[in-house]
């Protein structure tokens, strides 16, 4: 398989050209996403090439983005909504839990809403307590959606073109310090990522890390310094909040009989939270120790950056959680 080095933010767009020139219902739409090329950039170029038709700048509306988007998407368009950040996707939960989750459900299956809702969710630098939230778990809490979370350039491109082709509603949250990190994409246009299956980042024998998005990244920083201490550490990359793949996770525990789960959002009652319990509960024969969690902390997320730092889960607090499993 061919593939070329980009960052993460290209491979985004990247899966963004492919679907809009493969398929004319495709469309774009959000917040400064034309002529100004979006906040992160991702939809930079994206206006000169295919004009103000299918690159659809909007006024500051969250509610009416989602609401138009579900129309769009009812009446057989594909529409890629761009969130500013996933924070503001609060003003648009109505549209998205109580519309675009239902409709098809509601219809008996008469009526598909493929729609994507992607953007930046989590702590950047500096956005403060309002633009910080990590918000897949609320989605992945809703019959009716997809929830992914792609940690790497290869599976954010390969995801968001299953994204775009799926005929449902999917939420795509893209952590923003994911953006520029760089890695291996595929250069195929029909290359895809499936929903639902966990990838093994790291293989190991001795203690499972689960995780998503950055913290992946943190927990195979984390699996290097445990090397130290004679470990030989799993980290499994969920990717897909929902479906969840459940039984590569299980695998993982069967074989290391030692878990922790790690996450960014808020400890309490993050996603993570989720997994934790499922684990305990379908694993609990293989299981040598409890169940720990890594998550952030139960803070709104301060502006100052020592403090934000102290908020995000890093690789020493996992490895001292690992350490307490003794």
């Amino acid at each position: 398989m061919a593939t070329e080095t980009m960052t993460y933010r290209d491979a985004v767009r990247q899966a963004l050209i492919e679907e809009l020139d493969r398929d004319d219902n495709v469309f774009v739409i959000g917040e400064d996403i034309g002529r100004y090329q979006g906040t992160f950039r991702v939809t930079q170029g994206l206006f000169e090439k295919y004009g103000g038709r299918r690159i659809v700048d909007t006024p500051i509306t969250e509610p009416g983005i989602v609401g138009m988007a579900t129309g769009a998407a009812m009446t057989g368009l594909r529409p890629v909504v761009e969130m500013m950040t996933m924070s503001f996707s609060i003003l648009a939960l109505d549209q998205m839990i109580n519309h675009a989750a239902k409709i098809h459900y509601m219809t008996a299956g008469q009526a598909k809403v493929p729609l994507v809702m992607r953007g930046p969710g989590g702590a950047a630098n500096q956005l403060s307590a309002q633009h910080s939230h990590s918000l897949e778990g609320w989605y992945a809490h809703v019959p009716g959606l997809k929830v992914v979370a792609p940690a790497t350039p290869g599976c954010a491109k390969g995801m968001l073109k299953s994204a775009i082709r799926d005929d449902n509603p999917v939420v795509f949250t893209e952590n923003p310090g994911l953006y520029a990190l760089k890695g291996e994409v595929s250069t195929d246009p029909e290359s895809l990522v499936p929903f639902g299956k966990a990838r093994i980042a790291k293989g190991g024998k001795d203690l499972t890390l689960v995780a998503y998005s950055r913290m992946v990244h943190v927990c195979l920083k984390a699996a290097e310094m445990l090397e130290k201490d004679g470990l030989d550490v799993e980290v499994v990359d969920v990717r897909s909040l929902l479906p969840l793949d459940a039984e590569t996770i299980y695998a993982s525990v069967a074989k290391t009989h030692r878990c922790v789960v790690v996450y960014e959002d808020w400890k309490s009652g993050g996603f993570g939270a989720e997994i934790a319990a499922r684990i305990a509960q379908d694993c609990f024969d293989d299981l040598d120790a409890p169940v720990r969690r890594v998550g952030g902390l139960n803070v709104p997320m301060p502006y100052t950056r020592p403090l934000e730092l102290l908020c995000i889960p890093n690789e020493d607090d996992v490895v001292a959680e690992v350490r307490r499993l003794g």
